[in-house]
């Protein structure tokens, strides 16, 4: 069974987003989620309870990358909850 990893890039908005990746972020944090879908919603709720939130919006924003990444657990393991660089 595959899995896939969301990986948020907090950028400053002086950086165009096409140069946010991972050398340019202020900060990078991964979540391991179920599906493209939780690429896109499994993280907002985390990053959204965090210290993070404060400036996102005002001088920095996110990008969002998804990998496709093998899942060493079987079907029925939840995905990790939270996040880490």
């Amino acid at each position: 069974m595959n899995a896939f990893l969301a990986i948020v890039y907090i950028c400053a908005l002086a950086t165009p987003v096409e140069a946010c990746d991972e050398a340019s972020a202020q900060d990078v944090l991964q979540v391991r989620v179920r599906s493209e879908m939780g690429c896109m919603t499994g993280w907002q709720e985390v990053i959204a309870r965090s210290a993070l939130v404060e400036g996102i919006g005002r001088d920095s924003y996110l990008k969002t990358r998804c990998k496709r990444i093998a899942a060493p657990d079987g079907p029925d393991t939840p995905p990790a909850s939270g996040l880490n660089r």
